[in-house]
């Protein structure tokens, strides 16, 4: 089959997704370890709330494939999707398929949850989070549990993301790491080409999350003394 090098993905799209990958991996690691480790553990969980509510951003004002109005459809539609997954033939889709999409949004809703509890949780031993002064300890309890649960999920959504990817790579045979890589997919000579695609630079990405991080930096710092 001819294709054609088309650009799906801008690079604040590409970086967050790795970034985050890396991120969820090191606070984890952080956590495991723990002792003098937790204080990374807390910088890393800081930034990665700053990452998604970036990407959240991103969804309303980055470039066309990152946009919430471009990849969200109905439940149904992602349904009718399954049906398909049964053929062999390759998938193509200008940026995330169907059910991709909502697992888009559900991942950033998991590790939003599990990033903001994670300000207010303790271990009732060395480490709290910075704003668990806000709170009473029975809240704090109970959201540092919700901070152990929601990873779990996160390790559940992971492992089927991992599957659909592999799925994708070898029974669809659609490399979607290949495009997450280099922002660029092969395009079936045949399919008509994408030409509505209008492209973000990527020095606005990386401006708003400077905004969006140090507004998230100074906002807990400024909460944490009340």
């Amino acid at each position: 089959m001819q294709t054609t090098l088309v650009k799906l993905w801008d690079l604040p799209t590409r970086l967050f997704h790795w970034i985050l990958v890396v991120g969820i991996s090191f606070s984890w690691f952080c956590a495991e370890v723990g002792g003098n480790w937790m204080v990374w553990h807390e910088r890393s969980g800081i930034f990665l709330l700053a990452l998604v509510l970036f990407r959240i951003l991103w969804g309303f004002m980055g470039s066309h494939t990152s946009r919430f109005a471009q990849f969200l459809t109905s439940p149904a539609n992602a349904l009718a999707h399954l049906r398909e997954l049964r053929s062999r033939a390759a998938a193509f889709h200008v940026g995330h398929n169907p059910l991709g999409a909502w697992m888009v949004v559900v991942l950033l809703l998991v590790v939003l949850v599990q990033a903001a509890t994670g300000l207010f949780a303790t271990d009732d031993i060395m480490t709290e989070g910075p704003l668990m002064g806000l709170v009473s300890g029975k809240t704090a309890e109970s959201l540092t549990s919700i901070h152990h649960f929601t990873f779990n999920i996160i390790l559940l959504l992971a492992a089927v993301h991992v599957t659909a990817v592999l799925f994708y790579r070898f029974y669809k045979r659609t490399n979607l790491i290949k495009a997450m890589v280099v922002g660029k997919v092969d395009w079936p000579a045949q399919q008509p080409q994408p030409t509505h695609l209008a492209f973000k630079p990527a020095w606005l990405g990386i401006l708003v999350f400077a905004i969006v991080y140090a507004s998230v930096v100074g906002g807990i710092a400024f909460l944490a003394k009340l």
